[in-house]
């Protein structure tokens, strides 16, 4: 994958939720990549996009504090993702190292209230 590291290619990615953005990262530059351009799995690419979009429901935004069950939610939001990311490690596997990057926004949240 191209992205914006020295070399200008990694082999190292990363699933990570965000807002408005894919799930799919480079590990070291932090260069988000478009899903479409990954090679796996179409039925591995909706299961991702289903997953980032749920990112950040554990927090009102208006508010911007969380929601009663917030840190369950993201909690639940994280061991999905970890189960995703596994099903990437698999179809990637000898192409990529793949890690997980879960979400700890919640506990932000937690300690500031």
């Amino acid at each position: 994958m191209y992205c914006f590291c020295e070399q200008k290619e990694t082999f190292e990615l990363k699933v990570e939720g965000d807002i408005g953005a894919d799930p799919i990262w480079c590990n070291q530059c932090s260069c988000n990549f478009e899903l479409k351009d990954i090679p796996i799995s179409d039925e591995l690419k909706v299961e991702l996009m289903r997953w980032v979009n749920k990112y950040g429901k554990w927090i009102d935004w208006g508010k911007d504090k969380l929601i009663p069950n917030g840190i369950e939610m993201e909690e639940a939001h994280n061991e999905q993702g970890f189960i995703l990311t596994e099903r990437v490690k698999k179809e990637l596997r000898g192409k990529y190292k793949v890690k997980f990057s879960p979400s700890t926004r919640a506990s932000g949240y937690a300690n500031k209230q």
